[in-house]
């Protein structure tokens, strides 16, 4: 098989810019082929079995979430993506359900904080967003965000939570959704009052 560098992107661009060894195998890349690409640096390795190209700058909330079907951007990642907050986060905020490893991705991305969920309201407002590069990731929707913020306030950057709730109650607001969120929560005297005060 002949190696071109517009057959490497073409297929890196069909798996949004993180291929595993796996994907490769199947595209036809014995382990030589792996081996030559990596020593002609034309691939890197991201992390176990994980490669991106050398000369692309790869979408880290894509590289992140590709490590697990379960990593779920929220928090401030989240309404960062909504556009409900201003503030390009520095810290992925990244939402499992208790009880999954991973030690592995913490290990390997130093600028993520997990946040630990029970498992029956784990999936409860999980959407789509488009990150600056304009890949597709899993998120939580605006209503499962104020819910979340609102539970979480003390460990919430006082700006981020101001904003995001003002956004959100002034003109996004789902009165409907939003309760039904909280009561699984068990906030939903605070959620009212927010609706009534905001």
């Amino acid at each position: 098989m002949e190696i071109s560098v517009e057959l490497l992107k073409s297929l890196f661009e069909l798996h949004d810019g993180v291929i595993t060894a796996k994907e490769l195998a199947e595209a036809g890349f014995t382990r030589t082929l792996l081996y030559i690409c990596l020593l002609n640096g034309w691939l890197i390795k991201e992390s176990h079995g994980r490669y991106v190209l050398a000369d692309n700058q790869p979408d880290e909330f894509r590289m992140i979430q590709n490590r697990s079907e379960k990593l779920i951007f929220s928090h401030g990642t989240a309404l960062y993506l909504h556009g409900l907050s201003d503030r390009v986060p520095h810290e992925l905020d990244i939402t499992v359900p208790q009880g999954d490893n991973v030690s592995r991705i913490k290990r390997d991305y130093d600028n993520t904080r997990f946040h630990y969920c029970k498992k029956e309201i784990w999936g409860l407002g999980i959407t789509e967003a488009t990150t600056p590069q304009g890949y597709t990731v899993k998120i939580y929707d605006h209503e499962r965000c104020i819910c979340d913020l609102i539970k979480d306030k003390k460990s919430v950057d006082t700006q981020i939570y101001s904003q995001a709730m003002r956004e959100y109650f002034s003109g996004k607001c789902n009165p409907r959704k939003i309760v039904k969120y909280a009561r699984e929560f068990n906030i939903e005297e605070k959620v009212r009052t927010y609706m009534e005060v905001l």
